[in-house]
């Protein structure tokens, strides 16, 4: 495939304040108690989705945040996000149903305190972790990130992330790793969409050390300055925004270092359609569909897909040599 230049990526430009503040009343009409939801290892409340009569711009109460001086990320995308509405009611997360509205209807549902992630594998020393631990580990930041669907529809979000690098080098993986395994909790009794076939759960996905160790990678614990929403992958959620968005496991329980290529959700359910790489490549279509252009959500129409997400300037060559066409 061709690799074009991608857009500049620049320190992260102030989102609007109306659409900052936005997130403020969704909280407060959430029920949301912030003090004790991220760092105090108390049960958080469930999220769901914004009541239809909110509007982006609406007068709004104030709330404490949940990362006070959270630092702006460099790699962050010059975009201006996708609104709250958007971002929390348009989702796939099919362990609560196949409908993009689904997950906002029934995430409430899962309970995110406690939460501890299993860190195994080839490391040399196994290890359960709570999430605050995770955030000591690798701070966290705002990452303002495009979000390709394999779909074509596509979104920008801005993701509170840790660097997913800290926390592999505090995990001290051996030599003998080569991949990285996400795997995402499995409890039908909180997760509805878990009672059907639709995939061989729990959900796993996985990446090659050196895409995990990229300083694009991160795992997502908030949006828009706040805690991560139930139907966003609360609370821990794998972000790569080069690669298409199914890539992106979430509410993970478990990371894995393994010597073989792990294998993944979705290439188990359909290899000739969902690739383990799985990067934004214009120029292979998906069987059923064209890849060469997208919907951006509040958009009319459709704009051309950049090739890995408008990253190439930054990842490319993390697949030099190898066919991208063949490797999807």
């Amino acid at each position: 495939m061709l690799i074009r230049r991608s857009p500049d990526i620049l320190p992260s430009e102030i989102t609007d304040q109306d659409l900052y503040l936005n997130r403020r009343k969704f909280l407060t009409v959430a029920g949301v108690t912030l003090g004790a939801a991220l760092v105090g290892g108390k049960t958080a409340p469930a999220f769901s989705a914004l009541p239809p009569s909110m509007a982006v711009g609406e007068s709004l109460l104030a709330a404490p945040s949940a990362f006070p001086n959270l630092r702006k990320s460099p790699l962050s995308a010059r975009e201006s996000p996708n609104s709250l509405r958007d971002i929390t009611t348009y989702n796939n997360f099919y362990e609560f149903g196949t409908d993009k509205a689904d997950p906002a209807q029934n995430a409430h549902t899962l309970v995110t305190r406690p939460w501890t992630v299993r860190i195994d594998g080839e490391v040399k020393r196994a290890q359960s972790v709570d999430v605050g631990t995770l955030m000591r580990w690798s701070p966290p930041e705002e990452r303002i990130y495009r979000l390709r669907c394999v779909e074509a529809w596509s979104m920008v979000i801005p993701w509170v992330g840790l660097p997913l690098a800290a926390i592999i080098q505090r995990a001290e993986p051996t030599s003998r790793a080569k991949y990285v395994e996400f795997t995402t909790l499995n409890d039908p009794k909180q997760m509805p969409g878990q009672r059907r076939g639709v995939l061989d759960w729990p959900y796993v996905e996985g990446l090659r050390m050196d895409e995990a160790m990229h300083p694009l990678s991160i795992l997502a614990v908030g949006l828009y300055g706040d805690i991560l929403p139930n139907q966003n992958g609360a609370p821990l959620r794998l972000v790569v925004p080069w690669k298409y968005g199914f890539k992106s496991g979430k509410s993970i329980v478990r990371i894995r270092f393994t010597e073989q290529q792990p294998v993944t959700s979705w290439s188990k359910a359909a290899p000739g359609e969902y690739g383990f790489y799985a990067n934004v490549n214009p120029a292979v279509d998906h069987p059923r569909w064209s890849q060469a252009k997208e919907r951006r959500l509040g958009e009319f129409t459709k704009r051309p897909t950049l090739p890995f997400n408008g990253y190439a300037e930054q990842v490319a060559s993390l697949y030099s040599g190898m066919d991208l066409r063949r490797f999807f």
